[in-house]
């Protein structure tokens, strides 16, 4: 348990752990991919997996720590809020900079199995009212079964072109860069969740809200920065496939690590009638949105005015959050 802080602390603690979280992510991020190309992964092991899963290592961070020490409401809102701001948000403002091309495999492959992550995860948390140890255990059991097959099925990737750096700039000592960017991410999560735990106690506000709103965008900024410049270069399949790479990623090994530490108690009801359900409706949206309905085998394309329904859908979402915490 952390101790008691000022307001004031706690507010600088959530800005420097922001900040210094997104630049330590962006490094290791940058590592990551360094060292993959080196060893020759494939463009969709390095969106989907390196990018993806990468970005997504502030949310374990943060998440195990805030289980780790009691505070589940903060965990799950931190993984659960992330998916939401993933898609809602950033994939919302992704399409509108540039709409992205779905490839069937995707909406056929990746959508179906992300959302039977969620659904998993929904089902896990529903059922025992909360995270026991052994819902981390199945969680982390799905991951690691449902990764490899969709790995296997989207094995035909095509090559990224000459010059592209496949979401991560070029890195002179990229081990160096992974092991200090991991180190700066514990180290950051640390006071991340120190200064929310702070903040909430001083405000009254609920750990979940904390999680949702302000955990959940601000470990969810490297996702952001790689999916704006993704969008801008036209790299459709690291748009997506950070976005579903991280979305996988925290609906079972985040909240599965978490729960193994530490099981999740007094979770808030808001969390299984609320935040789940709005997590998988986000998620079955992208198959929606990106199938090519006239002719299914066919790319299809999740267009501007799609992102605009998911901005408008986000605003809503945080409108009935705060009246739900305030009303």
């Amino acid at each position: 348990m952390y101790p008691d802080i000022p307001a004031g602390l706690a507010i600088a603690f959530v800005v420097a752990g922001l900040c210094v979280l997104a630049w330590s992510a962006d490094r290791f991020v940058e590592g990551a991919g360094a060292v993959a190309r080196a060893l020759g992964v494939s463009p969709f092991i390095i969106g989907m997996v390196i990018v993806g899963f990468g970005t997504s290592a502030p949310e374990l961070a943060v998440s195990a720590l805030s289980g780790l020490y009691g505070h589940s409401n903060l965990s799950l809102g931190n993984a659960y809020g992330s998916n939401i701001f993933n898609i809602a948000a950033i994939l919302g403002i992704a399409v509108l900079i540039r709409p992205v091309a779905v490839r069937p495999v995707i909406v056929f492959g990746a959508v179906p199995m992300l959302l039977a992550a969620s659904i998993a995860s929904c089902m896990f948390a529903c059922l025992g009212g909360g995270f026991s140890c052994m819902d981390g255990l199945l969680c982390l059991a799905l991951f690691a079964v449902l990764l490899p097959a969709y790995c296997f099925i989207d094995k035909k990737g095509k090559a990224p072109a000459d010059g592209e750096s496949a979401g991560a700039a070029s890195c002179r000592h990229p081990c160096l860069a992974l092991a200090g960017g991991l180190v700066l991410l514990v180290a950051s999560s640390h006071i991340l969740v120190w200064g929310a735990v702070g903040l909430t106690r001083a405000s009254g506000v609920s750990e979940l809200l904390i999680g949702l709103t302000v955990i959940a965008a601000g470990t969810s900024l490297p996702e952001l920065a790689s999916a704006i410049a993704s969008a801008r270069r036209g790299q459709n399949e690291l748009t997506l496939g950070n976005i579903i790479g991280s979305n996988f990623f925290n609906a079972l090994a985040v909240v599965g690590v978490s729960g193994a530490i530490s099981p999740f108690k007094d979770v808030s009801p808001f969390v299984f009638v609320r935040d789940l359900p709005v997590m998988v409706l986000l998620t079955l949206s992208i198959g929606i949105f990106g199938v090519d309905f006239k002719n299914p085998r066919s790319p299809g394309t999740i267009t501007r005015p799609c992102g605009i329904v998911y901005l408008a859908a986000f605003i809503v979402y945080l409108v009935v959050l705060f009246r739900h915490e305030f009303v």
